[in-house]
């Protein structure tokens, strides 16, 4: 089977991951920071600044499958360096759209498209196929640990660019900021993959989708991802102008981001290693319940900067905590050789319920002044989020000699 070797230090995957990841997840997480900024000073109502990002989180996920099949197919480096390339576009046409359709289609398809190519399902290919499975869990865990410690850093640091520099001159600053992702990507270029021919495989995409769609188990972790994203993105970008509208300040909602993404380290890091030694469905029901009962007292105590710090604490912990062992689960289920692909798969349900979340967030806003239904439709979900991850099998398929492997 020939397949690239090993040969990238596990030292030199996990630094340039993660530091790809900390760049694109922490400048993506701090998005709900510019929804009153643009839309008091452009005049455009919450749904439209919401629907840009909604566009955004669906473009993620529809192209996040091609890039996916294309970072396992020709490497990640090409995917990687043309996507922050993308990523820079994208941020400095959102700060120069006049009107709310080249707002959508600069901060929604194009940065959409550019954090597929960016985050966690090219990240992970590379780490699958560098890490050895003892390790592979932890690995993730990291990695998305350094996601939430570009949310704890760059969460606040927009915040000052945007005080500091006006919010049309903050997301220039960011334009160029991203593109350090170019020469970070330089240290994920595996061998294998570096002239223009295609790795040959045992398993074609279609064999490889095949499978994957027979499986109920995959449509059930693929279901609990919906509501991940609803649950994250709707808090991310909302949240900061739920605070404002009770009479918290700005700075408040700034905070309560950044706490999310340093507990979130943690989080994150101890989900990834837990998912060497225990279940890790038995992590997926824990994390959505969890979510559902700690959404459901922020909701029940007075409102007060104490309540959202405690809240943004804890719910950090369970932030991104469920991505280590939904892909680490996908590895152990299906192996690594699709997947970035498969992983895309699976996200594109996440960004569907991204999609849903911050839409249906600016939605029922403008027309109830207030968020309150969805903030418990996002209880129920985690209810069933964590119902329909009991029954999932995480044994590795066990292939006859005439299925290819």
């Amino acid at each position: 089977m020939n397949t690239p070797l090993r040969k990238l230090s596990m030292l030199q995957v996990l630094a340039c991951g993660a530091a790809i990841v900390t760049l694109s997840m922490g400048i993506r997480h701090g998005f709900g920071l510019w929804l009153q900024p643009i839309t008091q000073d452009m005049g455009w109502t919450r749904q439209s600044f919401a629907l840009a990002l909604a566009i955004q989180n669906l473009s993620w996920g529809v192209i996040g499958v091609f890039m996916g099949m294309a970072a396992d197919r020709f490497g990640a480096f090409r995917v990687l360096v043309s996507c922050a390339v993308l990523y820079g576009l994208g941020l400095a046409g959102m700060a120069l759209s006049p009107t709310p359709t080249l707002f959508a289609l600069t901060a929604g398809v194009l940065i959409g498209a550019a954090q597929a190519g960016t985050t966690y399902a090219v990240i992970y290919g590379v780490l699958g196929r560098q890490i050895a499975p003892e390790k592979r869990s932890w690995a993730m865990g990291v990695a998305a640990a350094a996601g939430s410690f570009g949310q704890f850093l760059m969460v606040p640091a927009e915040g000052f660019l945007i005080a500091s520099l006006g919010w049309q001159a903050a997301l220039l600053v960011l334009a160029l900021m991203v593109l350090l992702i170019v020469p970070l990507a330089l240290g994920l270029r595996e061998p294998g993959f570096k002239g223009a021919e295609p790795v040959q495989r045992d398993q074609t995409i279609a064999q490889a989708l095949a499978e994957a769609f027979q499986l109920p188990s995959f449509w059930l972790l693929t279901a609990g991802y919906f509501v991940c994203g609803f649950q994250v993105v709707f808090i991310g970008v909302h949240m900061p102008s739920y605070l404002r509208d009770h009479g918290l300040s700005a700075q408040v909602g700034s905070q309560a981001l950044a706490l999310i993404g340093l507990f979130n380290v943690l989080g994150t890091y101890f989900a990834g290693s837990l998912g060497q030694r225990m279940p890790k469905r038995h992590i997926l029901v824990f994390i959505y319940a969890a979510r559902a009962v700690v959404i459901s007292i922020f909701l029940a105590v007075p409102l007060s900067p104490l309540s959202v710090y405690v809240f943004s604490a804890v719910i950090g912990a369970l932030w991104l905590s469920t991505v280590p062992p939904t892909n680490a689960l996908i590895a152990q289920i299906f192996g690594v050789q699709h997947l970035s692909m498969l992983g895309g798969f699976v996200f594109f349900s996440h960004q569907m319920g991204s999609f849903m979340g911050v839409w249906l967030g600016g939605y029922v806003y403008d027309r109830m002044g207030s968020y309150d239904m969805v903030w418990y439709l996002a209880i129920g979900l985690g209810v069933l989020a964590a119902l329909v991850n009991l029954p999932i099998h995480e044994h590795s398929l066990r292939r006859t000699a005439s299925q290819p492997a």
